[in-house]
Formats: C-alpha cells, sequence, structure tokens
C-alpha cells in the first residue's frame, strides 16, 4: 500500500488477494469503488483504500496489521531529515579527559536525534496530526521500530523507554543521547588513578623497566612496599586501588606495558627521563614554514666544529652566516677557541662582502643565546642595526637555518672533496668515517689523519666557494641559478643602507686620537680630515680627544674613520691623499689630491672671515657713555700783556748748598 495525492490507496494485486477478478471489474464499472490511477505502461492500478467495502477494508486489515499505522510511516519518511546541529555538536563534544567521540557514535547519535526531532515536529504540527489520525505512544514506538534498518538509528523499541527518551531530550537536549557507559572510568580496569601511578613508579631516576614497574605497582596494591610523595612526603594509600569487593587490582606486565608505551605517555616520560634536544627532536611538534623569496630578508649565523681534527687533537670552530633565501654562506670565520670574536670576526666578514658588493642591510637576524648574549643590548638587539632579531630557543636546533645549510653544506659539498667527513655512530655507513682503535694503558686512543689549522681553514673556504656556486635547491623557483646568483639578483627592494657610523661601534677596532690642526686626526699612522671645518664645533670645551672607529678591508686598507665624542658621533673622516709638491711630477690624482686639501683650508678661512669677532674699545666707568657734550661759545681773547717778574725770597744757591 501506498500515498497517492496524500490518499492512502491499495495497488489491483494486492486488492485482488481479498476478492476476485470479475468482481473487482464490475466494482469499477459500476461506480462502487474508485480507482487514484489507471494502470497500463509498466504502472499499477491503484485503489482508493476507503472507497472499498467494510468486508473489504477488514479483510485487508487482516492480511496488513500495520494499515492503520501507515500515515504515521508515510509522514515520518517524508518528514525525517539529518539534523546538521546535532552532528556539528556531537563532533565538537569532548569529554573531561579532552577525547572525543568516535566516528561511528558521532553518526548514531546524530541519526538518533534526527527522528527524536522528526517525532517532536509532528507532535508540534496539528496539521500533521490531522492527517495521520488519532496515534498513540504504542503506535509510535511501533512505526519508529519499524523504520529501525531503513533510518539506522538506536532508539529503544519499548512505548515506555521511547517516551521516556523523548522527554529526556525535550529537557537536556543531545546529550542525554551519548551513552553513560561510553568513557566510564569506573568500568575501567584501570582508571585514571591507576594509570598515574603507574607513570610516577615509572619516574624513578633509575628508569626502570616496564616489567619492574609492573612488579613495584602489584608489590603496593598488596602492601608490600610503600609508595610516597618526596615533595610533601605523603603516603599512597593501597585501599584506594581494590575493586568493588576490596580485592587490589592486581595488573599484568603486558597491561602496564600498554600503558607506558601510549603515545601521550611515552612522551610525558620523554619529558621526565630525556634529554632536552631529545624530547624536543622525538616529541615536541615542530613549525611548519618556508622560506623567504627574497634575499637578505633574513640571515641565519651558527657555529660549527669543522669535522677533522687537528695535531693537537681538537677541532677548528666555524662561524657562519646563511643568507635564508638563497642558502649562500655570505659570512665565515675560524678561531682555535669558541668565544665571542669568534662571532664578531664572523659579522665583520659578512658586512666586508656586503660593503664590497654594495648591497643593503639584511632585515632580520636569527642567531642563537650562545656566544651572542654579550651583544643583546648593542649590535643584536632589534632596530639598532638590524629591524628584526630572531632569538632561537636553546637546544632546538631544527629551529635554526644555518643548521639545516650546515648539513647540506657537511654531506653535499665537503664529503666529495675531503676525506674523513661524518661520524662514526651514523646512521648511514657511507658517513662513518674509518676509526682504528689503539689498545694502549688509556683505552680512549684513535689513528686518525690530523691537519694543520691553516689546512683545514683553507678547505673549508674552498668548499663555501663550491657551495656557493652549486644549483640552487630549489630550481622551480629559481630554474637555472645558482644560490651565488639568487643572493646577487634577488636582493629584496626593501632593505635600507647600512649604517657604517653607527655599526662600526660594535664591529669595528677603535682607537683613541685627537682632532689637530682643525682639520685631521690620525689613525695608525694615517691622516683622516673632517669633511667640513664647521664640524670642529661639535667638540666639547678643551677637549679635542675623540675616539675612532674602522673596519679594514681584506687588504687592510682602512679609507674611512667614524668619530665619536663621549658617546656621541661627530663626523666620517676619509683618509687624506698626500700630493707631489714638485709641478713638474704631479698626475691628475696628484692634483685631485691638491684640491682637496685647498677645499678644505678654503672652507677654513671663508668660516674664519665669516665669524671673526668683532673688537671693542673701554671707557672709564665715571664717563657717561650716552650723554652729548655740552656746546660753550668761545670768547675772544684779549691781547697778551707783558708778563709780570714775581719775587718769592728764595735763596737757590744756599739751597743747592744744603741739598749737597
Amino acid at each position: 500500500m501506498e500515498y497517492f495525492n496524500n490518499i492512502l490507496c491499495i495497488t489491483q494485486p494486492e486488492l485482488l488477494e481479498v476478492m476476485s477478478e470479475s468482481n473487482y471489474k464490475q466494482m469499477v464499472r459500476r461506480g462502487k469503488i474508485s480507482r487514484a490511477r489507471r494502470g497500463g505502461n509498466g504502472r499499477q492500478a491503484l485503489i482508493v483504500f476507503d472507497s472499498l467495502p467494510g468486508k473489504y477494508r477488514s479483510a485487508v486489515r487482516e492480511r496488513k496489521p500495520d494499515i492503520s499505522t501507515m500515515p504515521l510511516q508515510e509522514w515520518l519518511r517524508a518528514n525525517y531529515t539529518p539534523d546538521a546541529e546535532a552532528r556539528s555538536y556531537f563532533s565538537a563534544f569532548r569529554f573531561d579527559n579532552g577525547s572525543a567521540l568516535p566516528a561511528e557514535k558521532i553518526n548514531e547519535y546524530t541519526v538518533n536525534a534526527s527522528v527524536i526531532k522528526a517525532v517532536l515536529r509532528l507532535m508540534a504540527s496539528a496539521n500533521a496530526l490531522r492527517r495521520v489520525g488519532r496515534i498513540g505512544w504504542d503506535s509510535m514506538a511501533e512505526t519508529i521500530t519499524y523504520f529501525k534498518r531503513e533510518f539506522g538509528h538506536t532508539l529503544p523499541e519499548s512505548m515506555l523507554r521511547f517516551r521516556k527518551k523523548v522527554a529526556q531530550f525535550k529537557r537536556e537536549g543531545y546529550a542525554c543521547l551519548i551513552s553513560g557507559r561510553f568513557q566510564n572510568q569506573n568500568s575501567r580496569k584501570v582508571n585514571y588513578k591507576i594509570e598515574r601511578l603507574i607513570l610516577s613508579l615509572d619516574s624513578l631516576p633509575e628508569r626502570p623497566f616496564n616489567t619492574t614497574v609492573a612488579e613495584m605497582y602489584n608489590q603496593f596494591v598488596c602492601g608490600e612496599l610503600n609508595v610516597y610523595d618526596p615533595e610533601t612526603g605523603e603516603l599512597f594509600d593501597p585501599e584506594e586501588f581494590t575493586d568493588k569487593e576490596g580485592e587490589p587490582i592486581a595488573l599484568s606486565e603486558t597491561t602496564v606495558a600498554n600503558y607506558l608505551n601510549n603515545p601521550k605517555n611515552r612522551a610525558l616520560r620523554s619529558k621526565l627521563h630525556d634529554s632536552a634536544w631529545d624530547f624536543n627532536n622525538r616529541y615536541r611538534p615542530h613549525h611548519k614554514r618556508k622560506a623567504p623569496v627574497w634575499a637578505f630578508s633574513k640571515i641565519s649565523l651558527d657555529d660549527r666544529d669543522l669535522p677533522r681534527k687537528m695535531a693537537d687533537g681538537n677541532r677548528v670552530k666555524a662561524y657562519y652566516a646563511y643568507d635564508v633565501a638563497s642558502g649562500c654562506v655570505v659570512g665565515y670565520a675560524y678561531n682555535r677557541l669558541k668565544t665571542a670574536d669568534l662571532f664578531i670576526d664572523c659579522v665583520r666578514n659578512m658586512f666586508r662582502l656586503i660593503d664590497h658588493q654594495g648591497w643593503n642591510c639584511p632585515a632580520e637576524v636569527e642567531v642563537e643565546h650562545h656566544l651572542v648574549n654579550n651583544f643583546a643590548d648593542g649590535l643584536i638587539r632589534a632596530g639598532v642595526v638590524f629591524p628584526f632579531v630572531r632569538w632561537c630557543n636553546p637546544g632546538n636546533s631544527q629551529e635554526k637555518r644555518a643548521e639545516h645549510f650546515n648539513r647540506v653544506k657537511k654531506y653535499g659539498v665537503e664529503k666529495r672533496s675531503q676525506v674523513g667527513i661524518g661520524r662514526w655512530y651514523a646512521r648511514l655507513e657511507a658517513n662513518r668515517p674509518k676509526e682504528e682503535k689503539v689498545y694502549d694503558e688509556f683505552n680512549n686512543t684513535y689513528k686518525e689523519a690530523t691537519y694543520t689549522y691553516e689546512q683545514l681553514v683553507a678547505d673549508d673556504i674552498r668548499a663555501i666557494h663550491e657551495y656557493n656556486n652549486a644549483l640552487h635547491p630549489n630550481q622551480k623557483l629559481y630554474p637555472g641559478l645558482t644560490r651565488w646568483e639568487v643572493l646577487c639578483r634577488y636582493q629584496n627592494p626593501d632593505l635600507a643602507p647600512v649604517d657604517k657610523a653607527l655599526l662600526y661601534r660594535f664591529i669595528g677596532e677603535e682607537v683613541r686620537t685627537s682632532i689637530r690642526r682643525s682639520k685631521y686626526c690620525r689613525v695608525h699612522y694615517e691622516d683622516y680630515a673632517l669633511p667640513s671645518p664647521e664640524l670642529i664645533g661639535r667638540l666639547a670645551p678643551n677637549d679635542y680627544t675623540v675616539e675612532a672607529y674602522y673596519l679594514p678591508d681584506e687588504q687592510g686598507n682602512v679609507p674611512e674613520v667614524y668619530i665619536y665624542q663621549h658617546g656621541a658621533y661627530i663626523a666620517t673622516c676619509r683618509r687624506i691623499e698626500a700630493y707631489n709638491e714638485a709641478t713638474a711630477e704631479q698626475t691628475e690624482r696628484d692634483r685631485e689630491a691638491y684640491a682637496e686639501q685647498a677645499k678644505y683650508n678654503a672652507q677654513f678661512d671663508a668660516m674664519m672671515a665669516r665669524e671673526k669677532i668683532c673688537k671693542v674699545r673701554l671707557l672709564p666707568g665715571d664717563v657717561p657713555a650716552h650723554e652729548e657734550p655740552e656746546i660753550v661759545e668761545a670768547a675772544p681773547a684779549a691781547p697778551p700783556e707783558e708778563a709780570e717778574v714775581f719775587d718769592f725770597g728764595i735763596d737757590y744757591a744756599a739751597l743747592a748748598k744744603h741739598e749737597l
């Protein structure tokens, strides 16, 4: 039976099971039964069930006892839809220990929620209830059971239990569908507390075997072994590790080993027992990164011991600076000792290359704390020389790009041209150098080829040159280009020029000198002139002493120095070129040197004339400085008269004799 245009119908073959074919044709011809659809062309005729006489309807009901629930079945089949909200809820659900539901449980609970949602929609719709007729919970439970195979739900078949589950769903929502037995710790023989005790027993510094841990656990629960917390001094109670009958929960060696080797527990045990390097490289997650496209967007620095030994049994210490985009070695330095000078020499070598090529300053530098900590407040401080600085975590070698480049250089270039490259414990046999043990009283001597310091450094510099001129590994991005060509052609266009005056304060040589003759300072027997005589005004009063910073090039030449006084930048001084004073022997370079010096002297003379001191004169203090003199008209003078002869009555002869 089926519905046709919302009318319950029975097919002609099913109807012929309760009446004869002649009777059927006669009732159709007389209009006593109604046909909803004629048969033909492979279709079966449909007869309206309610149009059948009563005895035939009863006969059909006897043959099809579920006919009373067919309207309900038809409605549920048409209105059942998967509940997307339920799937989202069960997919995101997490238990207290953080675990999720299995995929099969998510599907099961989603179907159950979808069926209950359809039942609730039916109960809330008056139109739907009129269509399916009068139904009870028995009919509903019967219908839900009928759809168990078609929908795949696991709802209870009992009417009372199904009714209770629907009511619980209305109160609690999706959570009520999750089985209480699922993830129930009480049903586990090894619950969370026992598992933590097993891990605690494994934490002993002796690092016991799994079998030893199982033996200690069973001894503890039987009261034969005391276990306590060393931080609090609290004893563990064996009575807390018993079953419902109070019997100790004994575990087999296999069970203990399975819990100790759980991936999560293996990581926890490694964090406790293994070194930070082993834990980081075996269990700790790592980041997925991609290299920059532009050269000098980031450089990475790292130290390394050259693999071959010197005659004294020690290895040469090397420090490299790599450009991450191209992989090129852009700076290197060597020393017999691993000190801060090794790092500074590498940075100096890198900036010599940058100055020679006319490149800009790298945007970011990646360093480790070892050896570089002393420069954290100066050279390796973000925004001082390099705009960005990245400090790598200690012991995390895979984080540092230079570590990966060191390996590529060692096993890609050095191994092809040098003997004895590798490690005795390397996994690949070809990377294990030949070693012969000498059985002497020390029992720690091996026959190995040794080399001089100069030979090892020369071999490594050749390896660097070969490495830089090899094809770039990313030929898809840089087709046909070597590492060096990528470095030269793909310089980051947003980089800023190198501020040598600032940089050389950290990596340059320093010497104390003084400004002489208002023009120059002397550094290593060479004179360096100020760019302008006006700059002498920046010096402190009565203090001509300055600090000169410089960085010699590979040939030892110093074309310019940068002078500071008490930490304040004064000027960049270039070397004064001497010229031949004989006019007949002067070259073009001599004439340029003469013009440069004459230009400075002319600027000095112009400054002296422009800022010459104004002369003044002084007046006595009682003379008014700003009063106008009084104008007096002169009277005509009287004519001179003859002078009168005055006699003072003094005997000048006697006075003279008295004085004698």
